[in-house]
């Protein structure tokens, strides 16, 4: 099957049916334990499964869409979340939101390991974007005097996914939550 061109204008009823196909398809995939099937995503959205293959040609396309859409909303909420708190608080906010990302990709870890090992999803590139929203908060943080300067984004960055993988099997968000607590902890400046 071909992708559509993507030089040719959209229509708005094809834009809505990707866009519902996506969100039907992110709540399933972050529901699911195991696989899900497309035909229940299509049917959820209120499209045919042609719809569904016209926008994405295979499983791995949605899910690499999913991905992509999911990854886009954790980095850009960066900047939101220092508009409405303190630099500490929109750290430990954003933790949240990464481990939300991270958590709901059980029904999507075997293709995700796959777009990984083909290389459709880059997982360096990945990790800069993760790293660099981060560090947005890290800088205000030191600009206000809260957090500690010269933290490296990186670090903490391999920090959350070490507290990601020890809790992976556990499906505890509370453990969870006290190991983001102690990281941002250990970032703040102290007296």
């Amino acid at each position: 099957m071909s992708s559509p061109d993507p030089s040719r204008p959209v229509r708005s009823d094809a834009r809505r049916n990707r866009d519902k196909l996506l969100a039907v398809a992110r709540a399933a995939f972050a529901a699911a334990d195991g696989t899900v099937a497309l035909e229940a995503v299509a049917r959820e959205a209120g499209v045919g499964i042609g719809t569904l293959y016209r926008h994405f040609p295979t499983r791995e396309a949605l899910v690499e869409a999913v991905y992509a859409a999911e990854l886009d909303d954790v980095t850009a909420g960066a900047p939101a979340l220092l508009e409405q708190l303190a630099p500490e608080k929109a750290l430990r906010a954003w933790m949240d939101r990464y481990a939300a990302f991270v958590a709901t990709k059980r029904g999507m870890a075997d293709v995700l390991r796959a777009s990984v090992a083909s290389g459709r999803i880059a997982t360096p590139a990945t990790r800069q974007r993760i790293s660099a929203a981060i560090g947005a908060i890290l800088d205000a943080g030191a600009a206000a005097g809260t957090l500690r300067p010269g933290a490296d984004p990186e670090d903490v960055t391999l920090l959350l996914l070490g507290v990601f993988l020890s809790t992976a099997g556990e499906h505890d968000p509370e453990r969870t939550g006290r190991m983001l607590d102690l990281i941002v902890d250990a970032l703040r400046v102290r007296d």
